[in-house]
């Protein structure tokens, strides 16, 4: 029996309905594990610093704008994937924990933009240290070379 549960899936694929699996068919499955591996320490990490993955989505996107971190609410929606509902809850839940306000939008009288309180870029900036420690943990017996190459490998993907 293999170790692997990927290779056991696609084997077991392999017998009972061969005609299902594609070239790809393993590389999806092994992209599949991976994000559900990451999503758990990512959710962990948020967990403990009492942040939803949306309000981490919103809180770092601001942060990594630049100063003075904040955006018009239709740049934020768009550069996260989100509704504009989405977002205006998010915000407001974000507002309420004192981590974001809601202000004139200086260039657009008629709009308001959304900005970083300063707990806001201090929970963001520790948000975004913690996940990236919890990543970097989760690939730590992986060499350097694997890793370079295997994110050369999946930026190939992207670009296809």
């Amino acid at each position: 029996m293999k170790d692997d549960p990927v290779d056991r899936l696609i084997d077991s694929w392999g017998q009972e309905l061969p005609e299902v699996l594609h070239p790809t068919s393993e590389l999806s499955k092994r992209i599949m594990v991976l994000a559900g591996r990451l999503n758990e320490v990512t959710r962990r990490v948020l967990r403990e610093l009492e942040l939803t993955t949306a309000e981490f989505d919103v809180i770092v996107s601001l942060r990594r704008s630049g100063a003075p971190y904040r955006q018009k609410p239709s740049d934020l929606s768009r550069s996260l994937l989100l509704s504009s509902g989405g977002t205006s809850n998010v915000t407001n839940q974000l507002v309420r924990r004192g981590l974001v306000v809601r202000e004139p939008d200086p260039e657009d009288g008629r709009g308001t933009q959304i900005r970083l309180t300063p707990e806001g870029v201090k929970l963001a900036e520790e948000a975004v240290k913690a996940s990236s420690a919890a990543h970097h943990e989760l690939w730590s017996d992986l060499p350097e070379d694997a890793t370079e190459q295997a994110a050369k490998a999946l930026r190939g993907l992207f670009r296809s």
